[in-house]
């Protein structure tokens, strides 16, 4: 069974950066579509962005486009997220998890704790 373990949230002013990073043990991901995900209160779950098995193909959701950048290294079984120009609007837990490239749905049905990430006005 996979386990996702993300970090590298915080408390941030807006404008600024955090790097998130989504560390696998369990099973090898190389095989799958990485994502992260969001959830702010009283929110769904959303989608923010993904990347190919290869790690040549990315894509954003249109609220984070040009602000964060997804990336992953099969050797460490690992996904990161560069969040870059945060907005108060990006407060909310952040996933990660493998996702299904067409629909951008989650694949595994159970999800990590998440990290939160909040950016101050």
């Amino acid at each position: 069974q996979v386990q996702l373990v993300e970090s590298g949230g915080g408390l941030v002013q807006a404008g600024g950066s955090l790097r998130l990073s989504c560390a696998a043990s369990g099973r090898t991901l190389i095989i799958y579509h990485m994502g992260w995900f969001r959830q702010a209160p009283g929110k769904e779950r959303e989608f923010v962005a993904a990347i190919s098995s290869s790690g040549g193909n990315t894509a954003y959701a249109d609220s984070v486009k040009g602000r964060f950048t997804i990336s992953r290294d099969n050797a460490k079984n690992t996904t990161y997220l560069q969040t870059n120009s945060l907005k108060p609007e990006d407060t909310a837990v952040y996933y990660c998890n493998a996702v299904q490239w067409g629909t951008r749905r989650p694949v595994f049905g159970t999800w990590g704790q998440g990290t939160q990430v909040i950016v101050s006005s």
